[in-house]
């Protein structure tokens, strides 16, 4: 009989995911695929800390390397996932190996999404979703250089900001009228321009970039819709990311937007889980399907899919949150955007530190966008958790009234 946990995908999730097996008592086999030559390491310092030279490989590691040997976790890395076959419960590695499973879990994340533009397939670019793609990002940036971000979301941004600390000239150009315009309130997207351009940052929205190529040299221009032309040492970009859930289709597995999941994480195929950012999820706050790219969520679903496997009890399941650094300013969400509410400002924008609250027509929060107020950010967190109608909205407008007791 097999016993084994097979888990494809070494990143955050699919590690995650190994130690939570073992934590809850699982004793069979656990192997752990990955395309990278890396153990399972954190992605979020890559576009900060690893940029500026503040982290090491080890400061990024989930765990050391002789976790996996001590709790008897079989790693394959720099190995790719060529089919599942569903049928006979094995995956089929890229060397022609083949490992057996009694249950899998998909933990392959998301990849860049393409950039359709002339000139984009020939012109050398950066994009910046592994530790090889900061590598060669930090490798290439220099005290006085002109980077080019195409895509302003919050990694792009990230990016600007460790950019203009080790000298560079940055321009952001971004295709919608401000900046974060589909994850962020209109009160953040103002916050962060004014922040970015105060710290030196050009920010071009409205850009609508029609054509990369090669100028003079090693030149990369950058032309818009407008037609002006921008010269830049090196690009970047960062339109956000699809999900990596081509082997779960060609397996026959139900996807949308990625794999589709239960609250146990448990795809079409009740042998096989999905977790982190390939999957889409519902949620208890929150009417459709969702794909979060995010580590809570990661941990989350790897927890799901450990205590379906043990039998141990399910996690509860979370308010989703979101973190981002620049400069800086700590900023923390908790929810999500969505129709229908009232954005209410808590604190001066100004001073660097306050929070938007979403307010819907039965007075509950739905998210809540707070910037250098942590304090603000676990009460809002907890307040869109519990669904409590009828909060005072002067109350929560007003930066020195005390948020607690809401949650009474």
């Amino acid at each position: 009989m097999m016993t084994g946990v097979v888990i494809i995908g070494a990143g955050h999730a699919g590690g995650s995911a190994a130690g939570f097996l073992r934590q809850y008592g699982f004793k069979g086999d656990i192997t752990l695929i990955g395309e990278e030559p890396y153990l399972p390491y954190q992605r979020p310092p890559l576009s900060k800390a690893w940029l500026k030279g503040e982290a090491s490989l080890d400061d990024l590691y989930l765990r050391g390397d002789t976790f996996y040997d001590d709790q008897n976790v079989t790693t394959h890395l720099n190995t790719r996932v060529g089919a599942i076959n569903r049928d006979g419960r094995t995956v089929t590695l890229s060397d022609g190996g083949t490992v057996a499973y009694e249950h899998l879990i998909i933990a392959t994340g998301s990849k860049a999404r393409p950039f359709p533009v002339k000139g984009a397939d020939r012109l050398p670019h950066h994009v910046l979703r592994s530790i090889d793609d900061a590598e060669r990002l930090k490798g290439a940036i220099a005290p006085g250089h002109r980077i080019g971000l195409i895509g302003a979301g919050y990694v792009g941004l990230e990016v600007a900001a460790s950019a203009r600390h080790l000298g560079c000239e940055v321009t952001v150009f971004e295709r919608e009228s401000r900046i974060l315009a589909r994850v962020a309130s209109h009160a953040l997207s103002d916050f962060f321009t004014a922040t970015h351009t105060a710290h030196g940052v050009r920010i071009a929205v409205n850009a609508g970039v029609t054509e990369l190529s090669l100028g003079d040299g090693d030149v990369k221009r950058v032309h818009l819709s407008d037609s002006s032309i921008h010269d830049f040492d090196l690009l970047l970009v960062g339109i956000g990311a699809l999900p990596a859930d081509d082997l779960a289709a060609a397996a026959g597995l139900e996807t949308g937007n990625g794999i589709v999941v239960d609250e146990h994480a448990r795809t079409s195929d009740p042998a096989v889980f999905a977790i982190g950012d390939v999957t889409s999820r519902t949620l208890p706050f929150y009417d459709g399907r969702f794909r979060l790219e995010s580590v809570p969520n990661a941990l989350e679903q790897a927890k799901q899919a450990a205590a379906a496997i043990t039998g141990f009890k399910p996690p509860v399941i979370e308010t989703p949150w979101f973190w981002s650094d620049q400069y800086d300013h700590k900023l923390q969400i908790a929810g999500l955007l969505c129709a229908g509410t009232t954005p209410i400002v808590r604190g001066d924008p100004d001073s660097g530190a306050f929070s938007v609250f979403h307010v819907d027509g039965e007075g509950r929060i739905r998210a809540a966008e707070c910037v250098s107020r942590p304090a603000d950010f676990m009460a809002g967190k907890l307040l869109i958790a519990r669904g409590k109608k009828g909060l005072d909205v002067a109350v929560l407008a007003d930066a020195d009234a005390p948020l607690k007791p809401l949650l009474a």
